[in-house]
């Protein structure tokens, strides 16, 4: 009878003990960088500055428009 490895043995469902970086690495392997480490107020992000499209298209709003 062959040897079963650590993972084969273990019932379904049954989690196994990794190390934070291991479970980073795998969930990050299944899903990608989803969300950042940070957010944006820690980041200091600057909003994209206004294209002048949209600048113009905003100046064309006839006042009942609001």
């Amino acid at each position: 009878m062959p040897e079963q490895s650590r993972d084969e043995a273990a019932a379904p469902g049954t989690p196994t003990a990794e190390t934070a970086w291991q479970r980073k690495r795998r969930l990050a392997a299944v899903f990608g960088d989803v969300l950042p480490e940070t957010t944006s107020d820690e980041r200091g992000d600057v909003p994209p500055a206004e294209d002048a499209t949209d600048a113009w298209l905003r100046a064309q709003v006839p006042p009942h428009h609001g």
